[in-house]
């Protein structure tokens, strides 16, 4: 990356080959000829056959090139490539990118309105926040600001950036996060999924360059070109004050905030992890109390 955006041709290409090597002739449902294959999954000609254009075509789109390449061709190449739906949504975004007009997305946020900061604070008894797509913390209730005090507190810089969190402040990360690798996997491959949608954001062109810089395990991560989304699942999350909380996540998209997402964290009632996020809301709120009790001896 330079200050301009991605290499989108080097993206695609890196991201086109891995996804080639890692599927292998018996995958594709076709014949493996002869014990010596010199190349890592299918062949060029083999993806070609599979997705129904000429080799000379899918070279082209493999050396970068997917600019002008029809929605059909690039569905049958994610078919042919066995693609999940964030893969498939990956290579349509670069190819997008790598049209003439090079369709840019707006910059997304750090800040929210006063109206969804009301509805996070209406959210009295979970864990709510907003993110962007760099993984910026934009704005918090107060049991989020509770919940993820270790981040808040390793990673000073505003906004909070979880994914700067998880591979600059490694040590803290593994403390917080139960299963850390896993954690740390997700967070390059839902980074790479935004630097496709979004390739001239300066601001997450930095954030990948000092990941890079100061982080082998993200460079490791960022060059298996992988994507995923994060829309919803379970976390286990392990917390100073109140021990290790197993929860449930949902993320839902603002369709009146473009590149922003809300996160809340829940617990099904009778859980230990409910239990836990009661005493969550205790220790927040006697976290606020010395707050106030501190500024009032200070007034």
């Amino acid at each position: 990356m330079d200050d301009s955006g991605m290499d989108l041709r080097a993206e695609v290409k890196e991201f086109l080959a891995s996804r080639r090597a890692r599927i292998t002739p018996e995958q594709a449902g076709l014949p493996a000829y002869g014990g010596n294959r010199r190349v890592e999954g299918l062949r060029r000609e083999e993806v070609a056959m599979l997705a129904g254009v000429s080799v000379d075509y899918y070279v082209r789109m493999e050396r970068g090139s997917l600019a002008g390449v029809s929605e059909s061709v690039l569905e049958a190449l994610a078919s042919a490539l066995q693609l999940d739906e964030a893969e498939r949504e990956h290579l349509l975004a670069l190819a997008r990118a790598s049209g003439p007009t090079g369709r840019r997305r707006r910059t997304p946020g750090t800040s929210v309105r006063p109206a969804v900061q009301q509805v996070l604070d209406a959210i009295g008894d979970a864990p709510a926040w907003v993110r962007n797509g760099r993984h910026d913390v934009v704005a918090m209730n107060a049991m989020a600001r509770a919940l993820y005090a270790p981040v808040l507190e390793a990673d000073d810089r505003r906004p909070a950036n979880t994914t700067r969190f998880i591979y600059l402040h490694e040590e803290a990360a593994r403390d917080f996060f139960v299963d850390y690798d896993q954690v740390a996997r997700d967070a390059a491959a839902m980074l790479r999924l935004e630097a496709g949608r979004n390739p001239h954001d300066k601001a997450l062109i930095e954030l990948v360059g000092e990941l890079s810089t100061r982080s082998e395990v993200f460079r490791r991560r960022w060059a298996s070109q992988d994507v995923r989304y994060h829309r919803n699942g379970s976390k286990r999350l392990r917390h100073p004050a109140v021990g290790q909380l197993d929860l449930d996540y949902e993320t839902l998209e603002l369709p009146s905030e473009p590149g922003l997402a809300l996160n809340i964290y829940t617990a099904a009632a009778g859980t230990p992890a409910h239990d836990g996020l009661r005493l969550l809301a205790s220790w927040a709120a006697s976290q606020h109390d010395t707050v106030t009790v501190n500024e009032g001896e200070d007034a």
